[in-house]
């Protein structure tokens, strides 16, 4: 059966600045809108261009307190009266730009369009490259994330009573949202991550395993610095696909964040578009009916249009050419939608990396996989 995918997105998505320094540059997701259109990603009757709603207070009240939630509005209105550093806003990872609640309540709205249309029946998978805002924290901003619209979306569909998967590929730990769904096993948080031994957050080890009714149903899968391509993949396959597969949700939410590219500007993996893209595969012949895809981090601005499209053009079930159209290549000046085949890693990076890996899976097939009755050769 065609799976019917829509791209929530607007313009006012990628209007915001958050200071002249900062790596997070939200025309990324004006740039990856631009190349789907050059490739005619929307031009068909099974995949469509859909404009997003606001998130209102009461839902961003699912997760978060309501004194940052009044905060946030009055620092994005320059209202006096409110320190920002109360909520974790200052010079550096957080800023304070004006507009910010605005932004927010857009992304986190999106997020939940996306969870509507999947439960409506609309679409059978929906991608936010807006959301995936995964570190923020029910009383405060992290990691540049002010409100977590994954776990508002995951909110969402747990009221429609659905079964929900997340899995977070972001090269960072999916923290805020592995904290909320800690002691439920209403939800299976997955996270495949930079080991926070070498990254922020510094969390996301794999005896980080849940809590009461939740043991067993947050999995962590950390990773030394420059895993390639070949080595990420297996690891997904040796842990994440069984997991779904054994959970069976009614849902699978992801994070795609691209901060996983061996371009990326602050971090360390070693990811090509196309390994990307076949992480995200992976994931797709995991998923059941309904997939709702949410963007994350990625700092090499072209990493990210090039990696975003290739995945909408999983969800959507569509094959972009390599050569990029000419429209965005000469806009642009990028020719090819895929990276160069090869990287060159030294051996012994490849080994340590391996070696790590394993050592990550063996402790996810001991801690996690009996509560899912997963049996391993």
């Amino acid at each position: 059966m065609t799976r019917r995918a829509v791209f929530v997105y607007d313009d006012r998505m990628s209007a915001h600045v958050l200071s002249d320094a900062h790596p997070m540059k939200p025309v990324r997701l004006k740039y990856t809108r631009q190349l789907l259109e050059s490739y005619g990603a929307f031009d068909g009757r099974t995949s469509s261009l859909e404009r997003p709603r606001d998130a209102t207070k009461d839902e961003i009240g699912w997760f978060h307190s309501r004194d940052y939630v009044e905060g946030v509005e009055a620092i994005g209105a320059g209202l006096g009266g409110v320190n920002p550093a109360r909520f974790n806003f200052g010079p550096g990872d957080n800023p304070a730009y004006p507009g910010i609640y605005d932004a927010a309540m857009l992304s986190t709205g999106a997020s939940l369009t996306a969870a509507e249309m999947l439960a409506a029946g609309y679409a059978d998978a929906a991608f936010n490259v807006s959301g995936g805002l995964h570190h923020a924290m029910p009383d405060h901003a992290y990691g540049f994330c002010v409100f977590n619209d994954p776990v508002i979306a995951i909110h969402r569909l747990l009221q429609e009573g659905m079964r929900v998967a997340y899995v977070d590929i972001d090269c960072h730990h999916g923290d805020g949202v592995q904290h909320a769904f800690y002691s439920t096993d209403r939800v299976l948080t997955i996270s495949v991550h930079e080991s926070g031994a070498f990254l922020f957050p510094g969390t996301g080890f794999v005896q980080e395993t849940g809590a009461g009714a939740g043991r067993g149903y947050s999995v962590n899968l950390p990773l030394y610095p420059y895993t390639s391509d070949e080595v990420y993949l297996w690891a997904m396959e040796q842990t994440v696909t069984p997991l779904i597969e054994a959970f069976a949700p009614d849902v699978l939410v992801t994070q795609l964040g691209i901060d996983s590219h061996y371009r990326d500007p602050i971090t360390h993996l070693a990811l090509t578009v196309q390994g990307f893209g076949r992480a995200v595969s992976t994931l797709a012949a995991a998923a059941p009916s309904k997939w709702l895809a949410l963007g994350g981090g990625g700092y090499d601005l072209q990493a990210v249009a090039r990696a975003w499209t290739m995945a909408y053009g999983i969800l959507s079930e569509q094959e972009f050419p390599n050569d990029i159209p000419e429209s965005y290549r000469r806009a642009h000046g990028v020719d090819s939608l895929r990276d160069p085949d090869v990287l060159r890693i030294d051996g012994k990076t490849v080994s340590d990396s391996r070696t790590f890996a394993e050592a990550s899976v063996q402790t996810i097939h001991r801690l996690i996989f009996p509560t899912h009755g997963i049996r391993t050769a």
